[in-house]
């Protein structure tokens, strides 16, 4: 259908998606939003829209949260980092009861310090029959997430091998990003041959498969981030997804998607226009009222600016100096976290720690001495890895990153919680996105923390990217908009119905 100009505004006639406009001599074609980015992917995962919500740790991607955006046509993933097994699979067992076959799938996150734990849950996801994962912060391959991928391995009549269990990586690493566009390491497939984890046949036709369906190119995120710029690290993947294609011939190849700074309607155009086959969102889902934190959170959120935001050690890789990216507004935890890092390097164990030092990390961080912290914190590694708590009682210096890896991964329950005596130490996670969102939803109704729900923040980026790309297309074709056409401004859902349609 086209549609031509009569005494419409120019953004009335733009904001007919799906139709061809004539404006002027230059001609709109229609953009809808279902068919941004690739139909593969949204085929691949039955969805409407080519649009994913990531697994934030510690139940903070709730199935609250995903079962919004499921119910409108987009993936999600269960925030299942942080949590124990036992709670993980009541969340598998609660998602297949209320989501009834819409699409969800699970976060695994790598765990250099605690290799049972992910071998754990992997054992999880394959005996519940879990068919998605998000693997996230991998610095390389596991044999787990390597047998994940290859159990139940099948040949197709047509010839094509296909792999019941599919995992969608988040990465910001080149050379991780090529690992999971790559079959798996010959290495781990024998190991796994050999102890009958695998058949050899499986093994072998592991190696027409990539390790990943879909590799997401995470950008300045909140959480695990390596901070690199979505416009450079985005091309980057596409391109080296296309060398490996060409190298590998896989018979399905890797969908690249994006994440980080995806909060405006505009970020979302740019990642579909620089060939994005999906885009993910996170941190502005964190302060939608779905998600598994606090109101007290959600409005510390609400009031961030871009740069309200720092690098703060990570709890599950606070030895190896790995940093997560973290809101530095209201709260004292990055600065804090930063010192318990920098003594950590500096000393052999709590004991060497000078007095007046390790006073105040037991009255303004702990609020306990460090004995005391010491034995909750060994307590709980005799029920999560007992290999832990061993080591910390051989090892002094290990004890000393226990003890501190204690705070850091309280201060994240404290933000969840919302524990009113703790906003100092609270841990949230959180990119420049937010700021970003913030300054577009300034003056709307999303400007109120207790407006913003999942599926209409993300039907306004949809559909605000197909008509910015309608506007691009107007000035590709000589025309000058004007400024007050060519923004998306947010709209309330029943509005947006009319636009999703």
């Amino acid at each position: 259908m086209t549609h031509r100009a009569g005494t419409e505004t120019l953004p009335d006639q733009l904001l007919r998606l799906g139709e061809t406009s004539r404006i002027g001599a230059a001609v709109v074609p229609p953009c809808r939003p279902q068919n941004l980015g690739d139909c593969e992917f949204r085929r691949s995962h039955g969805l409407k829209y080519a649009y994913a919500g990531g697994s934030m740790a510690n139940g903070i991607a709730s199935l609250a949260l995903a079962e919004a955006l499921a119910r409108e046509g987009m993936l999600a993933f269960f925030g299942s980092a942080g949590l124990q097994p036992e709670a993980v699979e009541s969340a598998i067992a609660e998602a297949r009861s209320r989501l009834d076959g819409l699409p969800i799938g699970f976060n695994i996150i790598n765990s250099p310090n605690e290799p049972n734990l992910e071998a754990a849950v992997i054992d999880l996801y394959l005996r519940r029959e879990v068919r998605l994962i998000e693997a996230s912060a991998y610095l390389d391959l596991s044999l787990p997430l390597v047998r994940y991928r290859v159990k139940g391995i099948r040949r197709l009549a047509s010839g094509e091998v296909e792999s019941a269990n599919r995992v969608a990586a988040k990465v910001s690493r080149v050379e991780v990003a090529g690992r999971f566009m790559s079959p798996p390491p010959e290495a781990l497939l024998r190991e796994l041959a050999a102890s009958g984890e695998i058949s050899p046949e499986a093994a072998r036709m592991a190696e027409a498969l990539p390790m990943a369906d879909d590799v997401t190119a995470e950008a300045d995120s909140g959480g695990h981030t390596d901070n690199r710029p979505a416009i450079t690290l985005l091309p980057t993947l596409i391109a080296l997804r296309d060398r490996l294609q060409e190298k590998h011939r896989f018979a399905r190849p890797v969908r690249v998607g994006a994440a980080g700074g995806i909060s405006t309607p505009a970020a979302a155009a740019a990642a579909f226009a620089m060939g994005a086959a999906y885009v993910m969102t996170g941190s502005v889902n964190q302060a939608c009222v779905e998600s598994g934190t606090s109101d007290a959170v959600r409005a510390m959120l609400a009031a961030a600016g871009q740069a309200d935001v720092a690098m703060a050690p990570a709890a599950d890789m606070f030895e190896m100096g790995v940093k997560v990216q973290v809101l530095k507004r209201g709260t004292l935890f990055a600065m804090r976290a930063g010192r318990l890092y920098e003594l950590y390097r500096a000393h052999e164990s709590l004991e060497a720690i000078p007095a007046p030092q390790r006073a105040v990390l037991e009255r303004d961080y702990f609020r306990a001495p460090c004995e005391d912290i010491w034995r909750r914190t060994r307590e709980y590694f005799l029920r999560r890895d007992p290999a832990q708590a061993e080591r910390g009682e051989r090892e002094p210096k290990h004890r000393m990153a226990l003890v501190f890896r204690w705070y850091l991964g309280q201060a994240s329950r404290w933000a969840n919680a919302g524990e009113p005596t703790r906003q100092a130490d609270y841990q949230v996670w959180c990119g420049p996105a937010m700021g970003a969102f913030n300054e577009w939803a300034k003056g709307s109704f999303l400007e109120d923390p207790a407006e913003r729900r999942a599926a209409v923040v993300a039907g306004n980026l949809l559909a605000g990217a197909a008509y910015l790309t309608r506007v691009h297309s107007l000035r590709c074709q000589g025309v000058s908009v004007d400024p007050a056409a060519a923004g998306f401004a947010p709209r309330r859902a029943e509005q947006l119905r009319k636009l999703l349609c």
